[in-house]
C-alpha cells in the first residue's frame, strides 16, 4: 500500500512539474516584457472594480423601500444582500484561478457582461424571489470581475513603483466605492427609486465591457496547457459559501438553529475535504504550498480584520445616524463621505508614502489609526457633534485605505504572474468573508436587546465601535509581527513540487 501512494504522488509530482514548465513556457515572453495597462485601459479596470464595490454598499440605504415594495418578510430582506455576499465570496478563488487559466480579459469581460445582465433582472424585479435570485447571479458575476481586475494590474505590471502607483489608485477607488454607495444610494432612492440602484450598472457594465476588448490586449490562453481542478472549486465555493451563510444568519437564526448549524458543519467537512483533494490533484485550484508564503498569509490575515471593521462600520454608523441621530439617509451617506475622500488621497500618494515608510510601517501606521479612530468613536454622542465625527472618519479613511493598499501589494509580492488571479481571489475572499462576519456581529452588538426590531441603541453602538477598535489592534499585531522588511523570493505556484520531483531524480 505504501508503494503505491508513494507512487501516486511521484506521478502527481511529476504531472504537476509538466505543468509549470508548460505555464512558464507560454507565458514567458509575458512575464519577461511587463507591457502594463494604458492609462484608459487602467482607468477601465478601476471603475469596474468601482462598480463591483459600490454594490456591495449601496444596497443598505434601499432596504426598506425593497422591504415595502416587495413584500419580504421582516427577516427575508436580508437575502438581498446574503444572496450576493455568498455567491461573491465563494467564488473569488475559482474565480481567479480561471482568469489565470482562461485569459484575464475574457474573464473580465464576461464578469462584467453577466453582472450587467444580472443587473437588469434585479431592477425590473417584481416580487423577492426574482430579486433574491438576480443578487445572486450578480455576485457570480462580480466573483469574475473582482479578482480578474486585480490580476490584470499586478500581472501586466511588473513589480516596483509601476504596480505600487496603479495599486494605490486601486485602494483609492475601492475606498470611494465603498462609501459613494452610501451616498449615491440615498440619492437614488429618494428622487429615482430603488430599482435604480441596480439600473444604473447596466450601461456601465456594457460599456466597459465593449471598451475591454478594444483597449486592453489579449493575454495567452492556459486552457490547453493547465487543467481546472472542478472539484477542488466545488469544495472551496461550498467551505466559503456555507460559511458566509453561518455567519450571516446566525445572528437572525440563532447559533444553535439547524441550518446554521449544518451550514457549520459543511463548510468545516468541505474545507477537509478541499486540502485532501489539492494535495492529491495533479492540477490543483490552489498548490497549498502557495498559501504557506508569509506574504499571503500576513496579507490575508489583516484583509479579513480590514473587511470585518469596513463593513461592520458602514451599517453601525448609518444605524446610529439615522436611528440615535435621526438623520435622512442621505445626509448619513454624506456625514461618512469624508472617510472615502481621504481614502481616495491615501491612494493615490500610497506610493510615495509606501517608498518613504516602507510597507512594514505602513501597515502598522494604518491599522493602528484605525484602533485609534474606533476607540474614540466607542464613546458616540448623543447628539449631532459633526465636527467630531468628521476629524474621526478621516483618520478610519486614511486606516482603511493604508489597509487596502498594503495588503495588496504584499500578497503580490513574489509571486509569478500565473498565480496573480488567484492571489486576487485569495485577498479579495479573505476580505468579504471578514465583512461578513463584521456585519453580523457588530450590527448584533449595536442592536442588542432590540435585534427583533433592527433598531441599535447608544450602547450597542458605542460598544460596536469598542469591538471594531480591537479589530484594528489586532490588525497591528499581526502587521507588526508578520510583516517582513524584504520582499519574499519570486516563485511560480508549483515550485515546492518540482524541488521534489528534482530531488526523487537524484
Amino acid at each position: 500500500m505504501h508503494e503505491v501512494t508513494t507512487h501516486r504522488q511521484r506521478r502527481v509530482e511529476r504531472a504537476r512539474y509538466q505543468s509549470t514548465q508548460a505555464i512558464e513556457a507560454s507565458g514567458s515572453a509575458n512575464n519577461a516584457n511587463h507591457a502594463g495597462l494604458s492609462s484608459a485601459a487602467l482607468a477601465l479596470v478601476l471603475v469596474a472594480s468601482f462598480m463591483v464595490v459600490l454594490d456591495f454598499s449601496i444596497v443598505n440605504v434601499a432596504l426598506p423601500s425593497i422591504h415595502q415594495a416587495l413584500g419580504f418578510g421582516s427577516d427575508s430582506v436580508q437575502w438581498v444582500v446574503t444572496a450576493y455576499a455568498i455567491t461573491f465570496s465563494g467564488l473569488l478563488i475559482l474565480g481567479g484561478r480561471i482568469a489565470d487559466l482562461f485569459g484575464r480579459r475574457r474573464v473580465f469581460v464576461a464578469g462584467l457582461l453577466l453582472f450587467a445582465a444580472s443587473s437588469l433582472a434585479a431592477g425590473l424585479s417584481r416580487d423577492a424571489v426574482m430579486l433574491v435570485v438576480a443578487r445572486a447571479v450578480q455576485g457570480v458575476g462580480a466573483a469574475l470581475v473582482a479578482p480578474a481586475s486585480l490580476s490584470l494590474i499586478t500581472s501586466r505590471f511588473a513589480e516596483g513603483p509601476q504596480r505600487t502607483r496603479a495599486l494605490g489608485l486601486y485602494g483609492a477607488t475601492a475606498s470611494i466605492g465603498f462609501v459613494a454607495g452610501q451616498v449615491l444610494g440615498g440619492v437614488l432612492v429618494q428622487f429615482a427609486g430603488w430599482a435604480w440602484i441596480f439600473l444604473v450598472n447596466v450601461p456601465v457594465g456594457v460599456a466597459a465591457a465593449l471598451l475591454a476588448i478594444r483597449l486592453i490586449t489579449s493575454d495567452h490562453k492556459r486552457a490547453k496547457i493547465a487543467h481546472l481542478d472542478f472539484w477542488g472549486g466545488v469544495l472551496v465555493t461550498t467551505a466559503v459559501a456555507a460559511a458566509v451563510y453561518a455567519v450571516s444568519e446566525g445572528t437572525v437564526l440563532g447559533w444553535a438553529h439547524p441550518l446554521v448549524l449544518g451550514a457549520i458543519v459543511l463548510a468545516l467537512v468541505a474545507s477537509v475535504g478541499f486540502i485532501v483533494a489539492e494535495r492529491l490533484h495533479a492540477h490543483p485550484l490552489v498548490d497549498l504550498h502557495l498559501l504557506q508564503r508569509p506574504n499571503l498569509r500576513t496579507a490575508g490575515i489583516i484583509s479579513f480584520f480590514m473587511g470585518a471593521w469596513t463593513a461592520g462600520e458602514l451599517v453601525v454608523m448609518s444605524l446610529y445616524l439615522q436611528q440615535i441621530l435621526h438623520d435622512s439617509p442621505l445626509v448619513a451617506g454624506l456625514v461618512i463621505a469624508p472617510q472615502g475622500i481621504v481614502g481616495f488621497v491615501t491612494g493615490m500618494f500610497g506610493s510615495r508614502l509606501l517608498r518613504r515608510v516602507g510597507l512594514r510601517r505602513l501597515l502598522i501606521t494604518s491599522t493602528l489609526a484605525i484602533g485609534v479612530g474606533f476607540l474614540t468613536l466607542s464613546n458616540l454622542p448623543s447628539s449631532g457633534h459633526y465636527n467630531a465625527l468628521f476629524a474621526i472618519v478621516l483618520l478610519i479613511g486614511f486606516g482603511t485605505v493604508g489597509t487596502v493598499f498594503g495588503t495588496t501589494v504584499m500578497a503580490s509580492q513574489g509571486m509569478a504572474d500565473a498565480d496573480q488571479g488567484l492571489v486576487g481571489g485569495v485577498v479579495n475572499t479573505t476580505r468579504q468573508v471578514g465583512a461578513a462576519m463584521g456585519v453580523a456581529v457588530l450590527v448584533a452588538i449595536a442592536e442588542g436587546s432590540h435585534a427583533a426590531s433592527g433598531t441599535s441603541t447608544l450602547g450597542g453602538d458605542r460598544t460596536a465601535m469598542l469591538v471594531a477598535g480591537l479589530i484594528g489592534l489586532g490588525g497591528t499585531v499581526v502587521a507588526w509581527f508578520g510583516v517582513r522588511t524584504s520582499s519574499a523570493p519570486r516563485a511560480t505556484h508549483f515550485e515546492s513540487a518540482a524541488l521534489v520531483t528534482a530531488n526523487n531524480k537524484r
